[in-house]
């Protein structure tokens, strides 16, 4: 039986027929690849030198924000892990005094992310609340070259990048009270800060959360195995599937660590998130009202303006906060909640 294309009955479709008249089987074959080809998206590998100035962009904004507000530098530091120089941003007040500032790791979202520029109003005005804020580039981060990049660790050597920042903090900068730490994260940002404060607990005085990625399982399960497995364990460190490897999973899901938490922890959701949904953020809600009444603070938001990234949109020109209600609300609440906990003494 010859071959035949289907073309439909309307009146486009009817001047295609006349103009293809009959489609031989071997032009058919040509006809149907050229149209695989034209469609399909070559894997490409990653522009390093791209990724580098635009990082050197970031690094200017960054440092024509700060004037005026706060005292900005860019550092590196080994990771506790070893393997790995990781690069960060320090920000400071204009006037310090020795061991008088509360301090925050800020925890950038994204596996393949870094330090975006719509977080500059915000550390602004923690640095104005006088924080020292440090924001680790951990491993994985773009804009640093090949190594950072490929060393991926997803909920593994990750952390030890993340908590190895408080050792610069009481090693480096005499005007952070060491005593008065907290660390914040903003969904894979917000896993880290989680698990960062659930394995090392003596090191922070508070953890917020905003929008955490909470269980692997979930997430796999929900978004495909394969597709999940490729972004966040490239490297196949995992060694893997959830089914073969159900320990490491279970390792670096942050709902199985509620129970170590034992520093005050604030978690913000949102249930049109179409991330870290909201079946599997109340997984960890759930948990915190239940197994920590009174170590957690926790808030659903109905239907914000941005989903996943309400607490974080900004006008793209002038980097200035959308203001949502949600929004305001959400960052009164967290600087509520650093203030009570991280307070002086």
């Amino acid at each position: 039986m010859a071959a035949t294309v289907s073309l439909g009955t309307g009146p486009r479709d009817s001047a295609r027929r006349a103009s293809l008249g009959v489609i031989r089987p071997v032009a058919l074959i040509l006809l149907l690849t050229t149209a695989v080809q034209a469609t399909a998206q070559p894997v490409r590998s990653p522009d390093f030198d791209q990724m580098l100035r635009d990082q050197a962009a970031t690094d200017r904004r960054w440092r024509e924000a700060s004037v005026g507000f706060m005292r900005m530098e860019k550092i590196t530091y080994r990771s506790r892990s070893g393997d790995l120089d990781v690069p960060a941003f320090v920000f400071q007040p204009l006037e310090t005094v020795p061991r008088s500032h509360p301090a925050l790791v800020w925890v950038h979202e994204n596996i393949r992310g870094h330090l975006y520029e719509h977080y500059i109003p915000w550390v602004r005005e923690a640095v104005t609340q006088g924080y020292v804020v440090i924001a680790p580039e951990y491993r994985g981060s773009i804009g640093y070259g090949p190594e950072l990049y490929e060393a991926i660790d997803y909920g593994g050597a990750e952390i030890e990048d993340v908590v190895s920042a408080v050792d610069v903090l009481a090693s480096k900068y005499p005007a952070v009270d060491r005593r008065r730490i907290g660390i914040i994260g903003w969904s894979h940002g917000g896993m880290i800060a989680l698990l960062s404060a659930a394995r090392n607990p003596e090191m922070f005085g508070a953890v917020a959360a905003l929008v955490p990625v909470t269980n692997l399982f979930h997430r796999l399960a929900s978004k495909g195995v394969e597709r999940q497995r490729q972004l966040i364990d490239p490297r196949n460190r995992f060694g893997g599937t959830p089914a073969e490897r159900r320990e490491v999973y279970r390792d670096r899901s942050p709902l199985f660590h509620v129970d170590k938490l034992t520093v005050p922890v604030l978690v913000h959701i949102a249930d049109n998130d179409e991330d870290v949904t909201i079946e599997e953020g109340m997984q960890l809600v759930d948990a915190l009202r239940a197994r920590k009444p009174s170590l957690a603070t926790t808030r659903v938001y109905a239907s914000p303006p941005g989903g996943h990234s309400f607490d974080r949109r900004v006008d793209p020109r002038t980097l200035e906060p959308v203001n949502t209600p949600e929004q305001r609300d959400s960052w009164t609440r967290v600087w509520a909640f650093l203030e009570q906990h991280l307070r002086e003494p």
